[in-house]
C-alpha cells in the first residue's frame, strides 16, 4: 500500500474515533508495521478513540409490535393522560422510548411524555421521574405512517424493573396503532389534562393494550446486545396470566440476568403479535371466502404484517439487534379451510423457502438467526365462534416443516419448543398439563420450561 493510500486511512481515522473502529477492516490485511503505525497514529490524532470504545451503546430492553386497531369500535383519547407499565429486560443508565404512529392515517399528537420506575399499580417514584423530549421540546407531533424515537434521559434502569410510560394527548386522539395483547394492566386518566408528572396517577379506568408505544432502549457496555423474539401469539403469551410476564421471552430475560455478565446486557424484544403469519396476512390475495372469513375480515388487521414484510421493521430495526429467534409458521398452516380459503393451503417448502429468506436477510445485516420448531396443535379450536383448526394434513407439514429446522445448517441455532411442550404419548398434541384449553397456546409453566430450554451458548453465554 503506497503513501497515498495511508493517507486516506488516516483521513477516514480522523474523522472521527468511531470511524476509525468501523474503518480498521481497510488495513486488516496490511503488513504489521504498518497497522501498527496508522494504530498509534489514531491514538495520537484522534485521543478519544480508546474512550470512544467504550461509549454507551443502546440496545431494545422492551419492546411491542404495532399493530393496526381496525376501524370498528375506535378508542379515542382527549385532554386525556396514558400510563403503560412495561417490564424491561435489561437495565441501563440512560433511556428513551419509541413512539408508532404507523397505521395512523393522520398525524399523532403527543403534548408530553414521561417515564419513571413504577412502584406498585399506577404509581411511580418521583425521584425517578423524567420528562421526555423530542428534538428537544416536549411535546411533538408524529406525521401519519411515521415513528419517533425520544431524546434520552438519564435514568437508573434496573434490570427486570416495571418502567411507566406516560402520554399525554391534548386532541380528540383515535388510536389506531397499538398492542393489542398487552396481559398488562395500564391506566388511563379522566379529561383532566396532563398527569405525565403525578406521581399517585388519577386512574379513571384500565386498558389491557399498550397504544402508540412500541419500545424502550437503555443505554449499556458495548458488549451488549438485544435479541428479538420474532412470532405469533405463542411467542406473544396468549394463554399466559395477566400481569405475570409469564411469556417465554420474559422468562429467558430472566436467565439471562441470573447468568450475569455479558447475559445481563443483551436485551429481550417480544415481538410476538396474535394470529400473525410468516407468509400472508388480511392485505394478501386470496383471503377472501373462507368458512369464516367473516371473522377474519373483523380480526384481520389487528393480526399483522406478515412475517416477511414486517421483518425489517420489527427486527432489523431495533436498537442493537444481534439475535433473532423465529418462530412464525403455525398460523400459516392453520388458517387455510378456516379464516382462508382451503385453495390457499401451505406447503412444508414454501415455509422454508420464506424461514431461509429471513436468515439470509438477518445474515446480510449480521444477527444471528436461530430456528425454534412449531408446537403441536392437534384439536387446536377458536372459540368465537367455535373453529377446529387441526387435520391430519396439517400435521404432516409441521412435522415436515420441524424435520428441516432440526436437521438444517442454515440457523445459527435451533431451539425445539416442539420436543417441550408435546405429550410424550401422543406427540401430535399439547401435553395436558400446559394447555390452556385451547390446544394451541399453552399456560406459563409450558414458558417456563420452553425458556429453560434455550441454550444460552445461542447467545455467546458459556453457562
Amino acid at each position: 500500500m503506497g503513501f497515498r493510500g495511508a493517507s486516506e486511512v488516516f483521513r477516514v481515522i480522523q474523522t472521527s474515533a468511531q470511524d476509525y473502529l468501523d474503518a480498521a477492516f481497510v488495513f486488516s490485511g496490511m503488513h504489521t508495521h504498518i497497522r501498527l503505525a496508522l494504530f498509534v497514529f489514531a491514538i495520537v490524532v484522534c485521543p478519544d478513540a480508546g474512550r470512544a470504545a467504550e461509549s454507551p451503546k443502546w440496545i431494545g430492553t422492551w419492546a411491542a409490535a404495532p399493530q393496526f386497531s381496525g376501524t370498528s369500535n375506535v378508542v379515542t383519547f382527549r385532554n386525556q393522560t396514558l400510563r403503560l407499565i412495561e417490564r424491561v429486560s435489561a437495565g441501563g443508565r440512560k433511556a428513551r422510548i419509541r413512539i408508532s404512529n404507523v397505521y395512523g392515517d393522520r398525524p399523532l399528537e403527543i403534548g408530553a411524555a414521561r417515564i419513571a420506575r413504577r412502584t406498585k399499580d399506577a404509581e411511580v417514584d418521583p425521584a425517578s421521574d423524567r420528562r421526555l423530549t423530542f428534538r428537544g421540546k416536549p411535546s411533538t407531533t408524529i406525521a401519519a405512517r411515521s415513528a419517533i424515537v425520544s431524546d434520552p434521559v438519564d435514568l437508573d434502569v434496573p434490570p427486570l424493573s416495571d418502567l411507566a410510560v406516560s402520554l399525554f394527548f391534548p386532541a380528540a386522539t383515535a388510536v389506531t396503532t397499538e398492542h393489542t395483547l398487552a396481559l398488562q394492566t395500564n391506566y388511563v386518566s379522566g379529561e383532566t389534562g396532563d398527569a405525565t408528572g403525578e406521581a399517585k396517577f388519577p386512574v379513571s379506568k384500565t386498558i389491557v393494550d399498550w397504544p402508540f408505544l412500541t419500545g424502550i432502549d437503555v443505554a449499556v457496555s458495548p458488549r451488549g446486545g438485544s435479541i428479538v423474539a420474532f412470532g405469533s401469539s405463542l411467542t406473544d403469551g396468549d394463554g399466559s396470566t395477566k400481569d405475570a410476564n409469564r411469556r417465554w421471552p420474559d422468562v429467558l430475560a430472566e436467565r439471562l440476568q441470573k447468568a450475569g455478565g455479558r447475559a445481563a446486557e443483551l436485551g429481550v424484544l417480544n415481538l410476538g403479535v396474535i394470529g400473525n403469519r410468516l407468509l400472508a396476512d388480511i392485505h394478501s390475495p386470496g383471503q377472501i371466502g373462507g368458512p369464516f372469513g367473516d371473522t377474519l375480515a373483523q380480526l384481520g388487521p389487528r393480526l399483522g404484517d406478515a412475517g416477511v414484510r414486517r421483518f425489517d421493521r420489527d427486527v432489523l430495526a431495533q436498537a442493537g439487534v444481534e439475535y433473532v429467534i423465529l418462530a412464525l409458521g403455525v398460523n400459516d398452516i392453520l388458517f387455510p379451510g378456516t379464516f382462508t380459503p382451503a385453495d390457499q393451503r401451505v406447503s412444508a417448502d414454501a415455509l422454508i423457502a420464506a424461514n431461509r429468506q429471513l436468515v439470509a436477510r438477518g445474515h446480510k445485516k449480521g444477527l444471528r438467526v436461530i430456528g425454534s420448531t412449531i408446537p403441536p396443535f392437534e384439536s387446536a379450536l377458536f372459540r368465537r365462534p367455535p373453529i377446529t383448526f387441526g387435520t391430519p394434513e396439517k400435521e404432516e407439514v409441521r412435522q415436515r416443516v420441524n424435520a428441516w429446522i432440526r436437521s438444517t445448517r442454515e440457523f445459527d441455532g435451533v431451539i425445539d419448543f416442539d420436543a417441550v411442550v408435546r405429550d410424550p404419548d401422543h406427540p401430535a398434541r399439547l401435553l395436558p398439563a400446559y394447555d390452556s384449553g385451547d390446544h394451541l397456546h399453552v399456560v406459563d409453566a409450558a414458558n417456563v420450561k420452553q425458556a429453560e430450554s434455550i441454550a444460552l451458548s445461542l447467545f455467546g453465554v458459556e453457562r
